[in-house]
């Protein structure tokens, strides 16, 4: 929690990893990549998997913000332009947001579904 908060947490949302000259060739593309959206609800989880309650709650929310006025949201978000890019709508951020509602929620997992795992 320590790494990701120190290293990747930056401007209020989660990096996927340092989007940074150095890591330039991580994935081919330019320094300056936005915060990865669903990376930043799994740190709302591991918050709340920690007992950092009130943490996960503020971030949570935060992070709806974030949203467009129907809720939906992109894989990234650009804090320094204040607007989402990359694919959207992304499901996977969907799903991160349903889980980690859920979670936060403290309602126990349905019935025959194991209780979901931090991420």
């Amino acid at each position: 929690m320590r790494a990701i908060e120190q290293e990747l947490f930056t401007t209020g949302f989660v990096e996927r990893y340092r989007a940074d000259e150095e890591n330039a060739g991580v994935d081919g593309l330019p320094p300056g990549e936005g915060a990865f959206l669903p990376c930043s609800f799994w740190l709302c989880d591991a918050l709340e998997a920690i007992g950092r309650h009130d943490e996960a709650v503020a971030l949570f929310e935060r992070l709806l913000g974030v949203g467009n006025d129907l809720g939906l949201f992109a894989e990234e978000y650009d804090p320094a332009a204040g607007r989402m890019v990359g694919n959207f709508p992304q499901a996977f951020t969907h799903l991160a947001v349903i889980t980690t509602a859920h979670r936060l929620s403290g309602l126990p997992a349905p019935k025959g579904h194991a209780p979901a795992a931090p991420a």
